[in-house]
């Protein structure tokens, strides 16, 4: 019943019907474009900026614009566009996915809707796999495209940044999927507004979509780096306090575990780091780190906020005393902690930035793609990204003929009977190319072959130009090429001299992939614009899949039937239930990138809002009232906490509030303690915020406009970014131990929105206090510049996305030899060296 519906409903069908129609009203045009000179038809591009700026829309100029550039592509490139290139143009244009076989022009087909969307000069990115396929692409096409009068850039990885802001501002840009993101990360690093690379993303149209937004998707794409956290700063820090007296040095507010240095104890400080003033900006890391160190010691007790096990800190959870494996302090307290109980300190490398390619491609005001197989995935590309899968008709009938599997009872008698075929193929002079799942199973038929005496090629993805090369080579006479089933994307096999008679292209799979979409990749090789060909699967009960869905009771029946290693079977029973068991781990893999993506949203929204305020301080020109407000809400924040609850607060709450307004905002005796008795909070408030607005005033008249400008940028962005970096790898810990919280009938992804929004709105709140305390009590250099906070790199995890761990460079290195800089007279190989 289902099966007629869907012919009688089929969406499929409704949607070519139209594209059809549209197409026939591009073709109508061929004869008037026939007519134009060059220069003529080069001059519509600018009469078509012209009418879209004069208020016309792009959809209006799709006919005359598709009409242009197939006129376009016969004069440049030779070619001319078939109707089914343009419904798929079409439908690329309305942000969808082209479904096109291999050999159908895909290529070709982008030229129409990225011509036309370049018309708006806002930018169009055609997106490629590999860096091979970019070059190639922009340099065959490009031709086109500046035939026609738009400009064309290649962003590669090698470029600096000014050659990369070159290809971003051109018409149509080329580029891979990784670099896209890469640059889009590092541009939200960036401490200048002039240092952005990207322009805001309008349309991208990917090639090889599925590989791209499916298999791909789960890696995250990471800058990872190495703080400058020093570990020898945490063990100097942490000796020094050990020196301090609380009350006379440092005070330890109850409320709010908050510390402070005196007067006294920021003169000790100097005096053992031998510095002039601990507020001089150019020791705000030092700063940081004793005061890390402060906590560690007054608010982290040992057996109750943490405990020590097998040489690490753990955390307690304070509300269920649970252990909290896998969990750190943010803000180097961890480190802190961890020189307290002469632990080694673990610095590890940082993640500083990082983008899923499912978040990074949502963010284009339009999406677009094209492959030969995206069908299997549709609900996918609907659910995530808004995208319908259009599967375009083949110009030509397929001509292939595609086998049904032949099943074995071991995988030592599946390789013989492969090796034969090939060996029969090859003696006629028919091309074949054998499609491996892995790259072993590649080297043993290599092996098979070699014995043989057959010559052949052996490719393991590893994208470069020979690969390319090779594939391309692959349909000609008595060519035999060994590759994974994902090498070589987006590369056509052009049948040499004779080879159609011989059959065309024969193709065989040496098994099922877990995905029916790789394994009709393989199949869509042989057979392109008409072409015959065969294609073959070779199955054994050992393959991997098969044992999935238990061919025990098949491997038993086939002992029981006598039959032996050369005889397969041929079985449509067999053959559907090994694509059930493909749907199973597809949709067992699309539920895991599901999962994925909800837990990436978590910080998708934080890294949005993140991304928007550092735009914000980069663009403005005046950041006083942003530092403002953050002082306030610091204030008002303390006040609250400590003159809440009733109508005269107690003494030591009320000095401890004079603590904190001397420790950040003003110098010691612009307030007093009369001054804040027997006021209520909006009075303090308005009375501490008077006085601040007096010191700022001062401090602006000492600097100078331009410089006071530039001083609140640069405490803002290195209290964000500094903040933000050590949030993210908050995040990322607790991301990897919250499934266990599953274990307690807890929905862990619930959790983790609810613990990260908490975290979210602590980095906020510490983001305040920093800005405040710095723009307010920090000494300024003349020589004032933005500083990155953290170094980072790319990183392109694996699909588990772990990230290995670099080595991280120490400075401040001190001798074996030196005195132990804790004082304690050792030399420091005999003391605190012993930690490293």
């Amino acid at each position: 019943m289902a099966g007629i519906l869907s012919k009688v409903f089929d969406p499929n069908k409704r949607e070519i019907k139209r594209l059809t129609k549209m197409a026939e009203k591009v073709e109508a045009l061929a004869s008037d474009m026939e007519k134009l000179s060059d220069d003529e038809l080069r001059g519509k591009t600018e009469e078509f900026k012209a009418r879209y700026q004069g208020g016309e829309s792009i959809d209006s100029l799709l006919y005359e614009a598709f009409a242009v550039v197939r006129e376009g592509a016969r004069r440049v490139l030779g070619m001319y566009p078939y109707p089914v290139q343009i419904m798929g143009g079409i439908s690329l244009h309305e942000g969808n996915i082209s479904e096109m076989k291999t050999g159908e022009g895909k290529t070709l087909t982008s030229t129409m809707p990225v011509y036309l969307n370049a018309l708006t000069g806002k930018g169009v990115h055609v997106v490629t796999v590999n860096e091979y396929l970019a070059s190639r692409d922009a340099s065959e096409m490009g031709q086109l495209y500046t035939f026609l009068g738009l400009t064309v850039g290649l962003n590669l990885n090698s470029l600096s940044k000014e050659d990369k802001q070159a290809a971003y501002a051109c018409d149509v840009t080329y580029s891979t999927n990784n670099e896209l993101g890469f640059d889009y990360l590092r541009d939200n690093m960036v401490l200048y507004k002039e240092q952005k690379v990207q322009r805001p993303l309008h349309f991208a149209v990917i090639d090889e979509v599925d590989s791209i937004l499916i298999d791909e998707a789960r890696t995250p794409l990471i800058i990872s780096g190495s703080a400058q956290k020093s570990t020898q700063l945490y063990i100097q820090a942490n000796a020094f306090v050990r020196t301090l007296i609380k009350d006379e040095d440092f005070t330890y507010d109850e409320k709010t575990k908050g510390v402070l240095l005196t007067e006294n104890g920021m003169t000790k400080a100097e005096r053992a780091f031998g510095i002039e003033n601990l507020f001089d900006i150019r020791h705000v890391t030092l700063n940081h780190h004793i005061i890390q160190a402060l906590k560690a010691h007054s608010s982290m007790h040992r057996d109750v906020d943490y405990v020590v096990q097998d040489g690490e800190i753990i955390i307690v959870d304070q509300f269920t005393g649970r252990l909290m494996k896998g969990r750190r302090y943010s803000e180097g307290l961890h480190q802190a902690i961890e020189a307290k109980e002469a632990l080694e300190i673990q610095n590890e490398s940082m993640t500083l930035a990082t983008i899923t390619f499912q978040n990074y491609f949502r963010m284009y005001e339009k999406l677009s793609g094209m492959t030969g197989t995206a069908k299997t995935e549709e609900e996918e590309f609907r659910n995530i990204y808004n995208m319908n899968v259009i599967v375009i008709p083949t110009n030509l009938p397929i001509a292939r003929d595609d086998r049904a599997d032949l099943i074995y009872s071991s995988m030592d008698g599946k390789f013989r009977a492969v090796v034969e075929d090939i060996a029969e193929r090859n003696q006629k002079g028919q091309p074949v190319l054998v499609g491996t799942v892995a790259i072993e199973t590649s080297e043993l038929i290599s092996r098979y072959l070699t014995k043989k005496g057959i010559k052949h090629n052996v490719l393991n993805a590893k994208n470069h130009e020979s690969e390319a090369e090779i594939i391309l080579n692959a349909g000609q006479p008595g060519a035999v090429t060994i590759a994974t089933n994902m090498a070589g994307r987006g590369t056509d096999i052009k049948l040499g001299e004779g080879v159609k008679e011989l059959g065309g292209l024969a193709v065989i799979g040496t098994e099922r992939h877990e995905s029916r979409r790789i394994d009709n990749q393989l199949r869509g090789r042989s057979g392109r614009q008409g072409d015959p060909g065969v294609t073959q699967f070779y199955l054994s009960m050992e393959d991997e899949l098969m044992r999935r869905f238990g061919s025990d009771n098949m491997k038993a029946m086939m002992e029981k039937l006598g039959m032996d290693d050369t005889q397969p079977i041929q079985s449509k029973m067999v053959s559907k239930a090994v694509e059930s068991a493909q749907r199973r781990v597809e949709g067992n893999n699309f539920d895991a990138r599901k999962q994925l993506l909800q837990y990436d949203d978590v910080l998708r929204q934080q890294r949005e809002i993140i991304y928007a305020q550092r735009n914000e301080v980069l663009e403005s020109e005046n950041l006083r009232s942003i530092v403002e407000n953050m002082i306030q809400a610091s204030l008002s924040r303390n006040v609250s906490l400590h003159l809440e609850g009733g109508e005269d607060p107690e003494e030591k709450n009320v000095q401890s509030l004079l603590d904190y307004i001397n420790g950040n905002l003003l110098n010691e005796g612009d307030i007093t303690l009369d001054d804040l008795q027997g006021k209520n909070s909006q009075e303090v408030i308005d009375m501490v915020l008077a006085k601040v607005q007096e010191k700022y005033d001062e401090k602006e008249e000492q600097l100078g406009e331009a410089q006071a400008r530039e001083f609140e940028k640069v405490i803002v962005l290195r209290a964000v970014d500094s903040k933000w970096m050590d949030h993210i790898d908050t995040m990322d810990q607790l991301r990897q131990g919250i499934h266990l919280r599953a274990y307690g009938q807890i929905n862990p992804l619930r959790e983790y929105q609810q613990e990260g929004f908490a975290m979210f709105e602590a980095m906020i709140e510490s983001i305040e206090e920093e800005v405040a305390k710095y723009v307010m009590k920090a000494e300024i250099r003349n020589n004032l510049q933005r500083e990155e906070v953290a170094k980072g790199q790319a990183v392109n995890p694996k699909e588990d996305g772990e990230v290995k761990k670099k080595p991280v460079v120490k400075t401040n290195q001190i001798k074996r030899n030196d005195p132990c800089p804790c004082g304690s007279g050792k030399k420091y190989k005999n003391c605190h060296g012993l930690l490293e």
